[in-house]
């Protein structure tokens, strides 16, 4: 019972919003459905897999997707270079792996990549915040071998971004 929708007895209900939206996500990765659009192109329940931003788009296995914190602000996560002394090591995008206990959620750390395949930092220079213009450089994504335990109860949006194939084996 979440994202403002009714309970049994009538009374609006917000807990677990992004705890069901996460879970759609989840679903959409592991099925194969072939059904209609909604109406925004990047509705997190949009199905089938593929159907956010190219509904013609067959080959998706990801849908990437960004955590706000409670204060607005992109939750990251720390992930491992594909080339060891490489700096960039911080990410606001993740896959949904698993959800377990209600409201918990294993997050596949994504590697953001700008033009020419190189990884986006994304920190601002003083390497503590997350520089908002740079997320707007990132046009792909790589699997990462990082993944993250999160209780989605701490996070107040998420957004989904974009359906992609990245490999990964289910």
């Amino acid at each position: 019972m979440g994202c403002g929708r009714n309970d049994d007895a009538g009374h609006k209900v917000s807990k677990g919003c992004v705890c069901d939206v996460v879970r759609a996500i989840k679903d959409i990765q592991d099925q194969n459905v072939d059904e209609g659009c909604g109406q925004c192109p990047t509705n997190c329940f949009l199905e089938p897999l593929g159907g956010l931003v190219s509904p013609a788009r067959t080959q998706a296995d990801t849908r990437v997707f960004m955590l706000l914190n409670k204060d607005g602000t992109p939750f990251k996560a720390f992930f491992r270079t594909r080339a060891s002394g490489d700096h960039h090591c911080f990410s606001v995008f993740f896959r949904v792996e698993d959800i377990f206990d209600g409201c918990c959620a294993t997050l596949r750390v994504l590697i953001p990549l700008k033009h020419g395949d190189h990884v986006a930092d994304l920190l601002t220079d003083c390497g503590t915040d997350v520089d908002l213009s740079t997320i707007c450089k990132v046009v792909d994504w790589e699997a990462s071998t990082s993944c993250v335990t999160v209780d989605l109860n701490c996070f107040c949006a998420v957004q989904c971004i974009k359906d992609v194939f990245l490999g990964v084996c289910d």
